[in-house]
């Protein structure tokens, strides 16, 4: 299958370096082709270029008129939560009316009341709910996600979603990677015994997971009132005698030492940092380890902003995910995601757009094949209405500017229609 895309006023995204990444002042370096071409083979981008360089005898089995809009990659959402049953909106009121985060999870809610609804729901009905998200994140532009276990808190409930997980990666288009996050919070039939339920984690969960070959990732909430670092350390070195590299959740409700922790066991990404110090930053400099910032939880929590403006004046490479979950991130809008990060981060939107294509691909060990234009990778991108500018995308951010997506080298079409 050959796909030619011809009248496109820019193409964003562009990079012929090879690089895997992006950090500080390169974040904001991006190359554009006006007036341009591009042609998918097989599912891979094959060629692209200015109108003058299309060669006239190309042949393609299917030829797309861009009318004049732009083409950008797709996005890449390395962190959310996106399998879970039904929804959240009372503690939304409850927020609201002043409640904070942790004072919902001690009356039941927040995750715990995740895991009850999902213990109640069939792997079924599971995996249609979630079938559906990922079908509205796929045309808001969104072609790899990493999606997380972590509403069963049993094996048996972690592994039914991890299933669904695996289902999604079979049934869509989508680049899908799964991380196991038993230890998002200690199950309601361990209350008061944490360290039994770390125990239940390494010994048996990750085991069964293992098992299954159903996980890429293992993940920690490694927080206050959540997971220390010594158990957090203790999972992901279980974790890893599986093959599963690292992820965690760090720093979101305190300077919890999580980030460091990941650091030192050679975590793909330490995600969240809404609290950040110098002790964090000099931890990040010089690893291999993306801090992956989720704004959307920032804006829907009413909490501080990452600092990444700082970090990316320090030198540092950031990676933006949207933290889709039914009760601190209800979205999985990476545009929104993108917007968010420019006007509350003073992101630039050619950070934003870095930060959210190239390095959270990166986030998933995926940048190798997603994330940016260019030769012999996935041809996963979308075309927008035409536009005055690339930042129009992000400054217009509820204008339904995205006009139509393209995975894999065909144009996703959901079945729902």
């Amino acid at each position: 299958m050959r796909l030619l895309v011809e009248n496109i006023a820019k193409i964003v995204g562009v990079d012929r370096s090879g690089r895997l990444r992006a950090a500080g002042a390169e974040m904001d370096r991006a190359e554009t082709i006006n007036d341009g071409w591009i042609l998918a083979d097989g599912g891979r981008i094959a060629a692209f270029g200015t109108r003058a360089e299309l060669p006239a005898d190309l042949r393609a089995d299917e030829r797309v008129d861009a009318r004049g809009g732009m083409l950008f990659p797709s996005f890449c959402d390395s962190h959310t939560h996106l399998v879970y049953a039904g929804s959240r909106e009372q503690e939304f009121l409850d927020k609201i009316r002043g409640l904070s985060y942790e004072q919902i999870a001690r009356r039941g809610g927040g995750i715990l009341n995740s895991a009850d609804r999902l213990h109640a729901t069939s792997e079924e009905e599971l995996y249609r709910q979630a079938l559906a998200r990922v079908e509205e994140i796929a045309l808001k532009g969104t072609g790899a996600v990493e999606i997380k276990s972590g509403y069963g808190l049993t094996v048996e409930d972690e592994l039914k979603m991890l299933r669904v997980i695996r289902r999604l990666r079979e049934t869509t288009p989508l680049e899908v990677r799964a991380t196991f996050l038993g230890a998002h919070a200690v199950g309601r039939a361990y209350r008061g015994r944490q360290a039994e339920y770390v125990d239940l984690v390494c010994r048996e969960m990750l085991p069964a997971v293992a098992r299954e070959g159903l996980a890429d990732f293992v993940d920690v909430f490694c927080d206050e009132g959540f997971f220390t670092v010594d158990e957090t350390v203790r999972i992901l070195r279980e974790g890893a005698k599986y093959g599963l590299r690292a992820k965690i959740h760090a720093n979101e409700l305190a300077v919890s030492g999580g980030v460091q922790a990941g650091v030192a066991e050679g975590a793909l990404s330490v995600d969240h940092l809404e609290r950040m110090g110098d002790e964090e930053i000099e931890a990040l400099r010089g690893s291999e380890t993306m801090p992956t910032m989720l704004p959307g939880a920032a804006f829907f929590l009413g909490m501080s902003y990452p600092p990444a403006r700082r970090m990316i004046d320090e030198g540092l490479a950031v990676a933006l995910a949207s933290d889709y979950n039914p009760g601190s991130s209800p979205s999985g809008d990476m545009r929104m995601v993108c917007a968010l990060a420019s006007i509350r981060m003073r992101m630039t939107p050619a950070e934003a757009f870095c930060a959210a294509t190239l390095n959270s691909a990166c986030a998933m060990g995926l940048s190798r094949d997603f994330g940016s234009i260019a030769v012999g990778k996935v041809a996963n991108f979308f075309l927008t209405e035409p536009m005055p500018s690339p930042e129009f995308l992000l400054y217009a951010y509820t204008t339904p500017l995205i006009r139509r997506v393209f995975l894999r080298g065909r144009e996703y079409l959901p079945a729902r229609g």
